[in-house]
């Protein structure tokens, strides 16, 4: 099996992490290889870049739906954790796109599947998902197509 520039990282983190005992950074880095890894086991299969980013986008999602939750529930101590482990997350992920970077491959997906009613909305969002995977909000992407088609 070939590791990936991006899995190859995240495990030098760890061993940065461990060397300098930093137990919270430590934490959330072992909770990233062990669930690649969970997949890997579990799919048989070596992950490719693109699916690491996904697993990991899925992760701050978790984590974003956590803060918010234990915010509502007055549970600020919670809430600072989860947030801490965003951050952490994110050192991984590939550099956002700009909202002018995100509106231009919105509109060229809709200009090419032809879209022009919310029902087209899906054709749409296939065509933007793996171009912005990772490097937008895909809540925002949701957002702003449904706004260009209405």
């Amino acid at each position: 099996m070939t590791d990936h520039a991006l899995k190859i990282s995240i495990t030098d983190a760890m061993k940065d992490a461990m060397r300098a005992k930093d137990k919270p950074r430590l934490s959330t880095v072992r909770l990233m290889l062990s669930e690649l890894k969970r997949i890997e086991v579990d799919e048989r299969i070596d992950l490719p870049e693109d699916r690491i980013i996904s697993i990991l986008d899925k992760m701050i999602k978790q984590r974003r739906d956590s803060v918010k939750q234990y915010t509502d529930g007055d549970r600020l101590d919670l809430a600072d954790i989860e947030s801490a482990e965003i951050e952490i997350i994110q050192e991984f992920m590939p550099a956002a796109m700009s909202e002018e970077e995100i509106t231009a491959i919105v509109n060229k997906a809709i200009t090419d599947s032809g879209a022009a009613t919310m029902q087209d909305m899906g054709k749409v969002m296939n065509e933007v998902r793996p171009l912005l995977a990772g490097r937008a909000d895909m809540a925002v992407v949701s957002k702003l197509v449904k706004q260009l088609l209405s």
